[in-house]
């Protein structure tokens, strides 16, 4: 069984733990490696490589830099179908949504690839008379990355790929449940020609965490997870003098008007519900009826719910939706499509009990469709982040907006109608940071920020787009006078 080592100063080494964590193939329940739950100690020892490669590296000019991930980005594409059945086998994600995780993630290598842009600074003469004034975009330093299991190339890609380019070095702990992928991927980028000590893995759990969180010579941290620990993370990071943007967990709302395209809306919400099994920050967990819309909606939806394959990822023949990441969050699952149940909830699909005859081993719930959910069901707020969704029943837009708004959360928010004012006034007044007209998984390019709101993101600045390098980079503003010739100066014509 390989056991994984940790990347440090650009050499693999194994760690000194006891302590190992089995990783999983989620399609068979069956273990594939082991990652060690390493020791701060360790974190140090990939902080001192990056003190070390940190003064080269921040003076190595932006285009070079940049030059590194466009070798990079060659590689990925190269590997881009091994690496997405990489992430399939250790996620149990199907292979067109690895596919999916690894493409976005990838797009971030490209806007990195734009750091002699993204750099600028800027620049105004004459603020007084004879002065001059203008900004540079400086370096943190050390830098940290705290990702979750749900996208193992996308999310720890929203993170080293600009923070990088910035010129910062940068330390990532994986998820120890989906290590895989980004350990190829750093070897990868040893081969692209980055520089040792400028991009490290530290493989771990609760220890290693506090280190990053408390160490003194790590500036920045960047971390994705569920709300409960991303607030943590941000309230300790800061009271360490660290700079922290802390995305947590959603509960998205996709709200139907009854002039909304049945088939096309059926559609989106299957995606949006029940892509990646639910195990996203992005799915529409709740949709809202308006009206009549649920008589329009809903039975389409059913029928092509209960069509839907599950199914192992790990073979050629693909099915709809793969597996839960462990035994216990498909536990999780459907202990929460009980409570559902049991607080009034009308069950139109179940997915509990869910066994596959080729792999009687995985993790499996099939889609979940409960109608009849208000504010006094539980599900109706809790992240449930698997195959579920929630059906309320709304009179009027105002009423679905004023249920979306309700709960404490903020990722994103989605209506579908054809109606362009009703479409204006649920962007205007819906309260999330990311909003699909017509879309059912509203996240943004590369080069748009990923605006989580609430309790969705503890922070200033967010992931991705020009949020992302601000984020990475402190500014440095120069006021300029230069006197006239010869004046002041005692080195002129000697």
């Amino acid at each position: 069984m390989e056991t994984l080592p940790n990347l440090i100063g650009g050499q693999w080494t194994q760690s000194s733990a006891t302590e190992m964590v089995a990783v999983m193939n989620p399609s068979r329940g069956e273990q594939i490696a082991a990652v060690p739950m390493s020791s701060a100690a360790e974190l140090d020892s990939a902080v001192q490589a990056a003190l070390k490669a940190f003064p080269d590296w921040s003076e190595t000019p932006p285009n070079e830099r940049a030059q590194v991930l466009f070798r990079l980005k060659a590689m990925l594409e190269a590997e881009f179908e091994a690496l997405a059945r990489g992430i399939s086998r250790e996620h149990g994600k199907t292979l067109v949504e690895a596919k999916g995780d690894l493409r976005r993630g990838i797009e971030m290598v490209e806007y990195a690839c734009g750091a002699p842009t993204l750099l600028m600074g800027d620049s105004l003469q004459n603020i007084a008379r004879g002065i001059d004034c203008h900004t540079d975009r400086v370096p943190l330093g050390v830098v940290a990355g705290i990702c979750p299991f749900n996208f193992p190339a996308l999310v720890p890609m929203w993170m080293w790929p600009v923070a990088i380019a910035c010129g910062n070095c940068f330390i990532l702990k994986p998820s120890e449940k989906v290590p895989l992928t980004m350990q190829r991927i750093a070897e990868l980028m040893r081969l692209s020609g980055l520089p040792d000590g400028v991009f490290s893995i530290v493989h771990g759990g609760r220890e290693v965490v506090d280190a990053i969180l408390e160490h003194p010579d790590i500036k920045a941290i960047s971390f994705v997870g569920s709300t409960a620990v991303a607030e943590q993370i941000y309230r300790k990071g800061c009271l360490h003098g660290k700079r922290v943007q802390s995305a947590g967990g959603a509960k998205n709302f996709l709200v139907i008007l009854p002039d909304a395209d049945p088939e096309a809306t059926a559609t989106a919400l299957r995606d949006s519900a029940f892509g990646c099994a639910g195990e996203r920050c992005m799915a529409g967990s709740v949709a809202v009826c308006v009206g009549e819309a649920g008589k329009r909606i809903l039975p389409g939806l059913v029928g092509i719910i209960s069509s839907m394959k599950v199914g192992p990822t790990d073979i050629e023949s693909q099915p709809d939706m793969g597996a839960l990441i462990t035994a216990a969050h498909r536990d999780r699952v459907n202990e929460l499509i009980s409570l559902g149940e049991s607080k009034g909830g009308k069950v139109l699909t179940d997915g509990r009990g869910t066994s596959v005859a080729e792999a009687p081993g995985g993790f499996y719930v099939r889609p979940t469709i409960i109608d009849e959910v208000d504010y006094s069901n539980d599900i109706s707020t809790t992240e449930i982040f698997g195959p579920v969704l929630s059906v309320m029943r709304t009179k009027t837009l105002d009423d679905a907006i004023a249920a979306a708004n309700r709960q404490s959360y903020g990722n994103g928010a989605c209506v579908f109608t054809t109606s362009g004012k009703a479409a204006r006034e649920f962007r205007h007044r819906v309260s999330a940071g990311m909003v699909g007209v017509n879309v059912g998984v509203p996240a943004p390019m590369a080069y748009f920020p990923f605006t989580g709101w609430n309790q969705s993101f503890f922070g200033d600045l967010h992931m991705q787009g020009k949020e992302g390098v601000q984020f990475y980079t402190k500014q440095k503003t120069t006021t300029t006078r230069w006197f006239s010739f010869g004046e002041g100066d005692i080195w002129v014509n000697k």
